[in-house]
């Protein structure tokens, strides 16, 4: 997947998003290798150093952890994880509700007009 990255944003945070959401999505597992800096790098198109900052965020957090000479991987902690991204949803909920009050739609209206979206919808799992 292609990193689209934008200038409005500092380029470390717009890093640690893709890769908070690379992990809550299942792209990587618990426990799975992350590619190096180096490489990471150069497929975002950034310098080394930036990707370096956001990993280092990433393990303070605790969702990434080093392991010398073998790289840095993903926690094993799957509430951590579920928790990061119920976080992450209910942020993109409260975006998109605002966007939709900001364009005069009233709760009542926003929860029927998902309705009918989501009915017409094909089911993901067929």
């Amino acid at each position: 997947m292609p990193w689209n990255l934008d200038s409005d944003r500092p380029i470390f945070i717009q890093i640690l998003e893709r890769i908070r959401v690379d992990i809550v999505s299942g792209r990587y597992q618990p426990g799975d290798k992350l590619p190096s800096v180096r490489e990471l790098a150069a497929e975002a198109a950034v310098n080394p150093n930036t990707m370096q900052r956001a990993f280092a965020e990433l393990e303070r957090t605790g969702l990434v952890y080093s392991k010398r000479t073998s790289g840095r991987f993903i926690t094993e902690d799957k509430d951590m994880i579920e928790t990061l991204r119920a976080e992450i949803a209910e942020s993109k909920i409260q975006l998109f509700l605002a966007g939709m009050q900001q364009l005069g739609y009233e709760k009542g209206q926003i929860m029927a007009l998902m309705q009918r979206i989501m009915d017409s919808q094909p089911d993901p799992e067929t």
